[in-house]
């Protein structure tokens, strides 16, 4: 019985020696290793509402937008390239990413979008978002 294998013509193996030469090449480039960027939140709750820790460094406070729709959780942050670069110089390697980075996750609850805060220190983004009051049912009585 033969065997049959898929084969990629833009694969290059590790034993090819032109694999760095032609790396990018016919592909999409990508930087191998480089993480893709994602917003890490923590987030705790309590009997008003939650309280969310998302890590977003190298941001200014400008940059960042929260979005909250019933019980949605939206942070979207852009981090912008510096265009300073001295006369003689130039960029040997480049690791710190440029461009933007998303974050959504619901909640058991839906949130009071009137009463929520955020702050933004130390790379650092607070949000407290309270709970929306839910109303109790109440039973008629028929007359």
């Amino acid at each position: 019985m033969a065997n049959i294998t898929r084969i990629d013509p833009f694969q290059l193996s590790a034993s090819d020696p032109f694999e760095d030469v032609f790396r990018g090449f016919f592909r999409p480039v990508r930087v191998e290793g480089a993480p893709e960027v994602k917003i890490k939140i923590d987030v705790k709750e309590d009997d008003k509402g939650y309280t969310v820790h998302a890590d977003i460094p190298g941001v200014k406070k400008e940059d960042i937008h929260v979005t909250i729709e019933g019980n949605q959780v939206s942070i979207s942050a852009e981090v912008k390239q510096e265009k300073e670069v001295k006369e003689g110089e130039r960029v040997l390697r480049s690791e710190r990413f440029y461009g933007k980075a998303e974050r959504s996750f619901s909640l058991a609850n839906e949130l009071d979008e009137g009463a929520s805060e955020a702050k933004y220190s130390d790379g650092v983004l607070e949000l407290a978002l309270p709970k929306k009051a839910t109303t109790t049912a109440k039973k008629l009585t028929i007359s």
